[in-house]
């Protein structure tokens, strides 16, 4: 179906990231898959290009340009590509406005040119072991000590920890009894501060360009001068930031999908069974006209939802309904396409496989499928 998402500005951009994928990732990719991880020297090329720092002001070595779109199109194009890039969506889209939202203008000098050129990568260390979607649970401490905090406590599944040179690091500095909401502070920890270790690289059953750490901190020394946005008011931040972070999840799921449709019918006709080929049987037609129907559905509830989110208006109800219906979606597109591979479709060798499995976490990270149904419950008085 037509789209009014986009204007040339962002397929220009579209062109860039197209030509950039093709030559320099698409080649690499097995390798990557197997180092777990997709080489620095590859974010350093995309920063080359301006491809990091679109949102980021120019003064600082950006383009000025904070428009959610040029992140969609960055997306869109890997997925075409039947590709991820590792943590760049992590950095770009979860982690990134946080820097732009709550840095001061002595960290906006420090931090913001190496962000925009890919020398500094990033993560941002939530989840602790027992604690999962509970925010105010947190259990990771800071006490001020003189012009430092010292963090305690441990962080797991993040993604690109183990190659994050700064780690927006959630800890507790206060209690409130009334209110466990509030006492929560952003804190930058440096690679090479003092107590900060990483942990396991945790081995997961998709999404194997990115590595996802645990991360250790024991009386690490971080400088007040590293706080991010005011004490005490992380949770506040988190949650403004959140329905960014689930619209994300939501976009990949979609092109995600949509990828799973076209390598299914690109099998399908070559692949023959009682001599004809697969695509010529009703139930591949009725199945494959079946998924891109709901990949239809799902894009025009996401290009909606794009356009509130540029224009500041996307509701954090809203933001978990795209999630829940975009990752139930491609769940669902992605099983069936699979099954029109038969045993090749589970064979990693067959893109189809990456994509089965690399849809699993959409429906956990970044608030699972039954939180974005309590957040709906709510909006609806429930």
């Amino acid at each position: 179906m037509r789209r009014d998402l986009f204007t040339e500005d962002h397929e220009a951009f579209r062109g860039l990231a197209r030509d950039f994928i093709q030559k320099e990732v698409v080649p690499a990719y097995p390798q990557w898959e197997k180092g777990g991880r997709m080489p620095r020297d590859v974010f350093k090329q995309m920063g080359g290009l301006g491809m990091l720092g679109m949102a980021i002001p120019e003064e600082y070595g950006g383009a000025g340009m904070p428009d959610y779109r040029y992140n969609v199109v960055l997306q869109e194009e890997a997925a075409q590509a039947l590709v991820t890039l590792s943590t760049v969506r992590t950095q770009l889209e979860v982690i990134l406005p946080y820097f732009l939202h709550y840095a001061n203008e002595e960290q906006r000098k420090r931090w913001f040119p190496g962000l925009a050129d890919g020398t500094l990568l990033t993560a941002v260390a939530m989840t602790e072991p027992g604690t999962g979607s509970d925010l105010a649970g947190m259990r990771t401490t800071a006490v001020r000590d003189g012009d430092h905090w010292i963090v305690n406590g441990a962080k797991t599944f993040i993604t690109g920890g183990m190659q994050a040179d700064l780690v927006i690091v959630v800890a507790r500095t206060s209690t409130d009894p009334d209110n466990r909401r509030r006492g929560l502070t952003l804190l930058v920890v440096e690679d090479g501060m003092e107590g900060f270790t990483r942990g396991r690289e945790l081995e997961k059953m998709g999404c194997k360009v990115q590595d996802t750490a645990e991360l250790s901190f024991v009386d690490a020394r971080v400088p007040v001068e590293n706080v991010l946005g005011d004490e005490g008011e992380a949770f506040g931040y988190l949650g403004h930031n959140l329905p960014q972070e689930r619209l994300t999840v939501a976009v990949g799921s979609v092109a995600q999908a949509r990828s799973a449709i076209a390598a299914a019918i690109d099998y399908t006709k070559e692949r023959k069974a009682f001599g004809t080929p697969v695509a010529s049987f009703q139930n591949t037609k009725f199945e494959l006209a079946a998924c891109s129907t709901e990949v239809e559905a799902g894009q025009a509830m996401l290009d909606r939802a794009v356009a509130l989110h540029v224009e500041g208006e996307l509701s954090a109800a809203d933001a978990a309904r795209v999630k829940l219906f975009c990752t139930e979606m491609q769940a669902r597109v992605v099983d069936r396409c699979l099954q029109l591979f038969g045993g090749y479709g589970y064979m990693m060798e067959y893109p189809i496989a990456r994509l089965y499995t690399d849809a699993r976490v959409a429906r956990i990270y970044a608030g699972t499928s039954e939180v974005m149904k309590v957040i709906i419950a709510k909006s609806l008085g429930l």
